[in-house]
């Protein structure tokens, strides 16, 4: 007997995909590696941070859009205080969205941001405190695309909550409006 097996879902997004991780192993790369062959500190910070905001700037700007649908951004208005902006696809268009490349950038952007940690520790064990100054750049860029878009994917579930409740609320009073112009 021939068992049919389910079509598996491959990525929607594979050059997405592979520049959202290729960045940031780019990043993670070069700062150990640099160890090994490059004895300059400015060089290694410079390039470091470099791909390390060049990775933030893909997340926050073409990943996010393109493999969760999710888009944020941070202003400051004229009181000095600061507005968290957000921005999503429609429920409809969320919902198509695929779940592996999902899968990958919720993933990616949590297992980098462990990766600076591990490697902070490892600076601050090893006296390194000028090596910890490049990795705080780095966790701090990673931890700021996990805040962003964790708010983000919050107010989104918000927003499909608020779609949820007001297209119930609509269609259960033109139900209403409906009973009472019969009678």
């Amino acid at each position: 007997m021939d068992s049919i097996q389910p079509p598996v879902e491959n990525y929607a997004n594979p050059r997405t995909c592979l520049f959202h991780v290729l960045f940031k192993g780019a990043a993670l790369a070069f700062y150990i590696l640099s160890a090994l062959f490059i004895d300059s500190f400015v060089i290694i910070f410079v390039v470091t941070v470099f791909l390390a905001a060049l990775d933030f700037w893909v997340v926050k700007n073409v990943s996010g859009r393109i493999l969760v649908g999710l888009r944020w951004w941070n202003e400051i208005n004229e009181d000095g205080e600061s507005i968290w902006k957000f921005e999503c696809l429609d429920q409809e268009s969320l919902a198509r969205m695929n779940k592996k490349d999902s899968w990958l950038f919720w993933w990616t952007l949590y297992l980098t941001a462990v990766a600076w940690l591990f490697l902070a520790i490892f600076s601050l064990l090893r006296f390194q405190a000028d090596y910890l100054l490049v990795v705080g750049v780095c966790l701090t860029l990673s931890i700021a695309n996990i805040v962003g878009f964790t708010k983000c994917r919050k107010d989104a579930k918000k927003q499909i909550q608020q779609f949820a409740t007001q297209t119930i609320a609509s269609r259960f009073t033109s139900s209403l409006q409906t009973a009472f112009s019969v009678v």
